[in-house]
């Protein structure tokens, strides 16, 4: 017969801290509206009867400007050291 498997017991498994604040920073917004008028030009001109230039302000716009927005993350600030940590020892001329 087939003995059963011991059951082991191990960590639990850690607990993911959701990230707070907004999703978007300023940048984002900024990318988002700048791909937005490139989209409205690209159908005034489109409206226009121009073949060259509309196609090519929507494909930026759809396809490089509004996804570049989405995904580019701002910069965060490095998490300052808690106040019970002793500052580190810089080596000086005079410590050596």
């Amino acid at each position: 017969m087939a003995q059963p498997k011991p059951v082991v017991k191990g960590k639990p498994a850690p607990k993911i801290k959701a990230e707070t604040g907004p999703i978007f920073g300023k940048r984002n917004y900024i990318l988002f509206a700048v791909g937005l008028l490139a989209i409205i030009a690209g159908f005034i001109f489109l409206g226009t009867g121009d073949t060259v230039f509309a196609p090519i302000l929507l494909v930026l716009g759809y396809c490089v400007i509004i996804p570049i927005a989405i995904i580019i993350k701002d910069k965060k600030k490095e998490p300052e050291a808690p106040a019970s940590m002793p500052p580190t020892e810089k080596a000086t001329p005079s410590s050596l």
